[in-house]
């Protein structure tokens, strides 16, 4: 009995922080419990278990629903993307800024900075706080017509374009489309009878959605990331202590290569003759279009919302001048 007794002291000490009872995550996957980011939000849980937590997941195939049931309190947590989950951290939602983060490597600059524990302050606003980040691919816009490939040919289309992603809108009225609002729930739906000319994923979409149906043999995916779409955990304050917290951030970085591996084997596995390849030339004119839409929707000038954290806009304007020093944004008086 006194031995029993030690063995169950020696596990409470090796775990910094012991929850009593498990913690309800709400977590959103398109596909539901069979989808990848569902499982491999249950490979979280696993690791977090070795550190003395123990999440209790419930999955949901409607994203919107699933922030619901955490703002209501059936769940103490929540894992969606950082479109949803913007209002709980505006810092950590404004990674997925139009434009921001061009490359996949620099998105890893982007998550190993913010699972450092000098960014752990920045990880809390409210009564929220960040307890994970990891990658679900980037967005790409998906096109009816392989003409519409650039800003201007876009005027005039019908976008899908979900009605609480304030940005986006703000993105679809600068290049004078028409916004069809839409939810995670139907816009494949939309692009695939072709109710609208165009839609907005990360890769995993072509298949998992269906959204071939809508390129058909006309259309393509334009190759260019529009943003860095990720999936956070968010939890209420005091849901985990500020060690566990920060090791719960840690733990979501050391996914970082297994949600690359899985987004790699996404794009790869669309034929390469559905993508719409930008010219060069036309790159750079984007990235100042994108930027000019991002100070606005920093500022919140022209008509936009102060959507984006001026201090992600920093961060992210120091990594893409450091990959990438020539670009003429770097020398802009009016830098982010």
């Amino acid at each position: 009995m006194i031995r029993k007794s030690l063995v169950a002291l020696s596990l409470v000490a090796a775990a910094p922080f012991a929850t009593a009872e498990p913690i309800k995550m709400c977590v959103f996957d398109v596909i539901g419990a069979n989808g990848d980011m569902y499982n491999m939000v249950k490979d979280y849980a696993l690791e977090m278990k070795s550190h003395g937590v123990e999440f209790k997941l419930r999955p949901y195939t409607d994203e919107g629903v699933a922030v619901g049931d955490f703002n209501s309190g059936q769940c103490d947590a929540v894992a969606a993307t950082d479109l949803r989950t913007r209002p709980f951290n505006q810092f950590t939602g404004s990674i997925s800024a139009v434009g921001a983060i061009p490359t996949y490597d620099d998105l890893k600059t982007v998550l190993a900075t913010l699972a450092q524990p000098k960014a752990a302050s920045l990880m809390k606003e409210g009564k929220y706080e960040v307890l994970g980040i990891v990658p679900a691919g980037a967005g790409y816009l998906f096109v009816d017509d392989r003409e519409i490939d650039t800003a201007g040919e876009l005027a005039g289309k019908r976008m899908a374009t979900l009605d609480y992603q304030k940005d986006a809108i703000h993105m679809v009225n600068h290049v004078k489309a028409t916004v069809v609002p839409s939810d995670i729930t139907n816009f494949a739906g939309k692009f695939n009878n072709g109710s609208v000319d165009t839609a907005y994923a990360p890769a995993f979409a072509y298949e998992a959605l269906e959204l071939y149906k809508g390129i058909g043999d006309d259309g393509g995916i334009v190759d260019y990331p529009l943003a860095q779409l990720t999936i956070q955990v968010v939890a209420r304050e005091g849901v985990l202590d500020e060690e566990t917290a920060q090791k719960s951030r840690e733990v979501a970085w050391g996914m970082y290569d297994q949600a690359m591996d899985l987004i790699e084997r996404q794009e790869s596995a669309i034929p390469e003759e559905k993508w719409v390849r930008i010219p060069e030339d036309d790159i750079e004119g984007y990235q100042e279009m994108f930027r000019e839409n991002r100070l606005q929707l920093k500022d919140g000038t022209d008509g936009a919302d102060k959507v984006y954290h001026p201090k992600m806009m920093s961060l992210l304007s120091k990594i893409r001048c450091s990959s990438n020093p020539g670009a003429s944004e770097c020398t802009a008086s009016d830098r982010e």
